[in-house]
């Protein structure tokens, strides 16, 4: 009996030893991601212009807003393809730290575990949905990166839901791509058990369209004040909440810009 009890202990402690090296294994890959991430970020921001965009020609206002003099963001893509062909656009979300280009893939897995510079990590890096066009955008244009606890990537999208967001009223998303620079207004923002059903890219009907954006709208945890219809394009940004839920932020497309 003893005997048992001896080897029953033994398993018992080499579980934990087992719990404890692989707990310690994933901070130490946490921390050299985390890195890494800094490191990429860094150089982007190091080589990248990235101005608001003053030569309003082109300008088209789609919806009324009180964003209407707000400027669209312009970025020079030069260098940026040259360091990843897969580069789309850039996003910047006010009183966050979003300021990121964004890439696409012919999936929507390779950039969940791979970062800018295309190496292996588990931050990953924010992505385009494989299904989306941009040039001109689709009736929902859909966005991904993790929610990473030190801030980065959709890190501090979840500010969104903030005093200090809410006060400040800045309600948009500036967007720049290859040929467009676009401005989102916010109208919906919440977190709910992970679900795809916000995920569809375009409608053929603009009465299920409608039932869609109303269902998004409602499930806002604040009230933006913003009423949106099937003639709006939106875009929505989608990050990991926790373990079971997303957190989603959706906005309408109210100004656009062709750049050349």
């Amino acid at each position: 009996m003893k005997k048992i009890k001896n080897i029953i202990l033994y398993i018992t402690l080499i579980f934990f030893i087992g719990v404890f090296f692989f707990s310690c294994y994933h901070i130490i890959m946490w921390y050299f991601d985390n890195k890494k991430t800094d490191e990429v970020i860094e150089k982007l921001q190091d080589m990248v212009v990235v101005n608001d965009s003053r030569e309003n020609i082109t300008t088209e206002m789609l919806d009324s807003s009180k964003y209407y003099d707000v400027p669209l963001l312009s970025v020079d893509f030069t260098n940026l393809l040259n360091e990843n062909s897969d580069v789309v656009g850039w996003i910047e979300v006010p009183n966050t730290n979003i300021n990121y280009p964004f890439v696409q893939y012919k999936n929507n897995s390779y950039y969940l575990t791979h970062s800018f510079d295309k190496k292996y990590n588990d931050a990953g890096w924010l992505f385009l949905d494989y299904r989306n066009h941009l040039d001109p955008i689709d009736m929902n244009t859909i966005i991904y990166a993790h929610g990473r606890v030190d801030g980065t990537m959709f890190g501090s999208l979840k500010n969104i839901l903030g005093d200090d967001f809410i006060n400040k009223e800045e309600y948009y998303i500036k967007i720049s791509t290859l040929n467009y620079n676009y401005l989102f207004e916010i109208f919906s923002a919440y977190h709910i058990k992970t679900t795809d059903d916000y995920l569809n890219t375009n409608y053929d009907d603009l009465g299920e369209y409608q039932e869609f954006l109303d269902m998004l709208q409602t499930r806002s945890m604040v009230d933006f004040n913003n009423k949106v219809t099937s003639q709006n394009k939106i875009l929505t940004l989608s990050t990991c909440y926790n373990n079971w839920e997303k957190f989603v932020v959706h906005a309408k497309l109210i100004k656009q810009e062709k750049r050349y």
